[in-house]
């Protein structure tokens, strides 16, 4: 087959979620034979070579733009992708679902990962939160198959628009850790620190952790890998400035980190990784954080509990810091359950979260879908 994927930012990843997803899937369905074109926003890339890994590149402009940024450019890929020879049309995000009736229109065979309910997101509110659950219905009505990456996802979606969808989970990599010297850069040592891995906005409760670290009897570190856009954005700003205000000299703000090897090694070597995202389905971050053989304390929201199969591999805390600050204490007083905890993380990605089956899942999906 030949696949056209727009929706994402393009390859190689320049950010997280659908990037990395789509940095395992279309290499894995090129070595399978299939020809993939990924659709890419040519301002965020300053070299624009015409392939990576065997998938070829198309660099279309956008609006660089808060909400129009997206869409413009998932609009022109759109109508770029209508009138190509591709066989399916792979689009991400629940926001391009109205572009499901171009397809619909040029006859062209489309499916949608719609990643998340993005009109429960707090920098969402007002028009962009209406928008967004009105083409999250545009894409169920528009597309023939919607996929879901949870199964509380496809809960959520029949529950709330009435719509059925397809259950494809995202992966993660079970990688070792390699240079145990790098968290030393970081004024870290191992097993001495906690760690969060996000983007520092509202809806991953960074707040929320930090409250609770501050209020614990911990002696170890905090140590924050992440940022945010903070140029000109004031909800963002906001945030990292009360980030700042809670935390006390056992806190680090790294900043963004965008080597990965470096965060692996800052995944491999804290006590344990906090996960306070609570949006978006499940997160690939929290499925990483397993892949690194990590000890995890989520969120109790149906995606992680999901993912940590209800405590099995994982803790789980309720979103006050009086209950992470419970779950921290407890879990300093039993090295013997954070221990269990890491050798046993990796059996789960094997188990429900492992790339080659997923692509195999999505080639499967794409062939049904092409032969009706």
């Amino acid at each position: 087959m030949k696949i056209s994927v727009l929706g994402i930012r393009g390859l190689p990843a320049t950010y997280s979620g659908s990037e990395t997803v789509m940095s395992e899937l279309a290499p894995r369905w090129v070595d399978a034979g299939h020809e993939v074109v990924v659709y890419c926003r040519k301002g965020f890339f300053k070299e624009r070579p015409p392939e990576w890994k065997g998938i070829k590149l198309v660099y279309l402009p956008s609006i660089e733009h808060k909400i129009f940024s997206t869409l413009s450019h998932s609009f022109f890929a759109s109508i770029h992708a209508s009138f190509s020879k591709s066989d399916i049309v792979f689009v991400w995000n629940a926001g391009n679902g109205p572009f499901g009736w171009i397809f619909r229109l040029t006859g062209k065979k489309a499916v949608i990962n719609v990643d998340g309910m993005e009109w429960l997101r707090p920098k969402w509110k007002g028009i962009g939160g209406v928008y967004f659950k009105w083409a999250a219905k545009m894409a169920t009505s528009a597309f023939p198959l919607v996929i879901t990456d949870a199964e509380e996802m496809k809960r959520l979606y029949l529950e709330d628009l009435g719509a059925e969808t397809t259950y494809i989970a995202y992966g993660a990599n079970i990688e070792p850790s390699e240079h145990p010297e790098v968290v030393t850069e970081y004024g870290l040592k191992s097993r001495d620190y906690y760690l969060i891995a996000s983007r520092l906005v509202p809806d991953n409760n960074a707040d929320i952790i930090l409250e609770a670290f501050v209020k614990s009897n911990s002696q170890k570190k905090l140590a924050i890998a992440g940022g945010a856009d903070y140029r000109g954005n004031k909800l963002e700003n906001q945030f990292l400035d009360k980030l700042k205000s809670i935390a006390n000299e056992n806190v680090l703000f790294l900043g963004h980190i965008d080597n990965f090897d470096h965060i692996k090694e800052l995944h491999h070597h804290c006590f344990a990784y906090i996960h306070g995202h609570q949006f978006g389905g499940i997160n690939p971050s929290i499925l990483k954080a397993l892949g690194f053989s990590n000890c995890i304390l989520a969120l109790n929201t149906p995606f992680n509990h999901e993912v940590l199969e209800g405590g099995k591999y994982g803790v789980l805390f309720d979103k006050n810091p009086d209950s992470l600050k419970e779950k921290i204490e407890e879990l300093e007083a039993d090295i013997n359950k954070v221990e269990n905890f890491r050798r046993i993380a990796t059996e789960q990605i094997r188990k429900r979260f492992n790339w080659d089956h997923i692509a195999d899942q999505y080639i499967e999906v794409f062939e049904n879908l092409q032969s009706k």
